[in-house]
């Protein structure tokens, strides 16, 4: 079959899935009838999103996979489509989540250090419940508190596909803010 077909299939499946799909995947469903290895398949994703780079949507790679996704630049134009309003999240959610990816593995008490407050059950159960925050371990601490970090969910949400493409915090706060906490 010629690699125009298969990249028909690839776009096909990645646009007919909900969520990402690796390479590995894509190996065993729909390009399962070729013996196509991971960089052969690599190039046929890197030529398909060489060709809709300049579209309104684009072919984006995340940690969990391939996906398709509006181009940024359109988002606030193509908000009216969508009836209800993305869930609005608290900035104290916001700040916890973002000391989660930036700090991980990090305990509840050392969030709650770092910001001066604590963190409310809720805001905890929301960032687990949409699986962008897990617990990833136990301090070997007295009482064993739990570790938390983000997973693939995180990354997927957000377009991401590691931890090293988040905005950088303003290391002098942070690092002021964790210097008062560890010298409790």
């Amino acid at each position: 079959m010629s690699e125009k077909k298969q990249k028909q299939l690839i776009e096909a499946a990645i646009f007919a899935m909900a969520k990402p799909m690796s390479i590995k995947m894509l190996q065993q469903t729909v390009l399962a009838s070729f013996t196509l290895n991971k960089s052969q398949v690599r190039e046929l994703l890197a030529q398909l999103a060489q060709e809709y780079s300049e579209r309104g949507i684009v072919l984006t790679e995340t940690a969990s996979g391939f996906v398709f996704m509006t181009q940024a630049s359109l988002s606030e134009q193509l908000a009216c489509l969508w009836q209800e309003k993305a869930p609005r999240y608290s900035k104290a959610l916001l700040e916890t989540l973002a000391l989660v990816a930036h700090k991980q593995p990090i305990t509840r008490g050392e969030i709650e250090g770092l910001r001066g407050v604590a963190v409310s059950s809720h805001i905890m159960k929301t960032l687990i419940e949409r699986q962008w925050v897990k617990v990833v371990g136990q301090k070997d601490v007295p009482g064993k508190p739990s570790l938390y970090g983000t997973g693939k969910e995180f990354l997927d949400y957000f377009g991401l596909k590691s931890l090293e493409q988040l905005p950088t915090l303003p290391e002098n706060q942070l690092d002021a803010a964790i210097s008062a906490f560890e010298q409790q």
